[in-house]
Parts: structure tokens; C-alpha cells; sequence
């Protein structure tokens, strides 16, 4: 089941409302937990840009032990980025919703420095940038 992870931003979306994943598009409970994190990562969306942060190219690392440990690396696209402070507890809170994840570190690195060209194809055509 291919998902599409590229969602028009809601009018109003705040930093603590992950866009759902309509039920045809979610991964069966049985799936990776890997995967099933990834997709939680792909709910979540600076609410200035229309691409969720995992197509963005802003998570670096997300690694998930066979405990349900979750070890998360990412930057934001500006070191004065305006939802800098809430950003690290979105993403924990997405990840913790997943089935099977006992705890969630989100630590944000700012080496390297993100650029547009860290963006999937997907994001680069949803914002316009071929």
C-alpha cells in the first residue's frame, strides 16, 4: 500500500495537530516498526510550508532499537525557524502514538546544514521547485 505522504496544509494547522493519515493509506499494525514511525514523521508539518518534515529532508536519523527505543536526529530549515521550541515535542508526540514505541528522543543538529537539496522530488513538486 504506497502512502501519499504529500497533504495540502490544513488553514489553521498548529504545531500540535499531526495531520492524519485517512485509514486506506495507514500501514497495517503488523508493518516495521521503523516504518510505522516513518509514516508518523510524515504527519508532521511546519505550518509554513505545505511538505510534511520527513519529505522536507529534515530528519537526518530516526533509529528505532528492538526494544521500541526511538533515537531521532533533525534540523529545521533556519536556525531562527519560528516553531524551533515546539518542533522536538511534535515529533515526539507523533512518534509516541505509534504502537510498539516505548520511548522517543528527538534531538535537533544543525550540522549539517539543511538545503533545498535535501528535499524528496516529491516535496521539491509539491512546492513548486523543478
Amino acid at each position: 500500500m504506497m502512502m501519499n505522504s504529500m497533504r495540502p496544509i490544513a488553514p489553521g494547522l498548529s504545531m500540535g495537530d499531526p495531520v492524519e493519515i485517512p485509514p486506506e493509506e495507514r500501514l497495517p499494525p503488523d508493518a516495521p516498526l521503523h516504518d510505522r514511525v516513518v509514516e508518523a514523521l510524515r504527519t508532521v508539518y511546519d505550518p509554513e510550508i505545505p511538505v510534511n518534515i520527513y519529505e522536507m529532508g529534515l530528519v537526518y536519523k530516526c533509529e528505532v532499537d528492538a526494544d521500541g527505543d526511538v533515537r531521532i536526529e533533525m534540523t529545521l530549515t533556519a536556525p531562527g525557524c519560528p516553531v524551533a521550541e515546539e518542533m522536538p515535542g511534535t515529533v515526539e508526540r507523533a512518534v509516541e502514538a505509534v504502537a510498539g514505541v516505548r520511548s522517543v528522543s528527538v534531538d535537533i543538529v544543525w550540522e549539517p546544514s539543511w538545503h533545498p537539496g535535501m528535499m524528496s522530488d516529491e516535496a521539491r513538486v509539491a512546492l513548486d521547485m523543478f
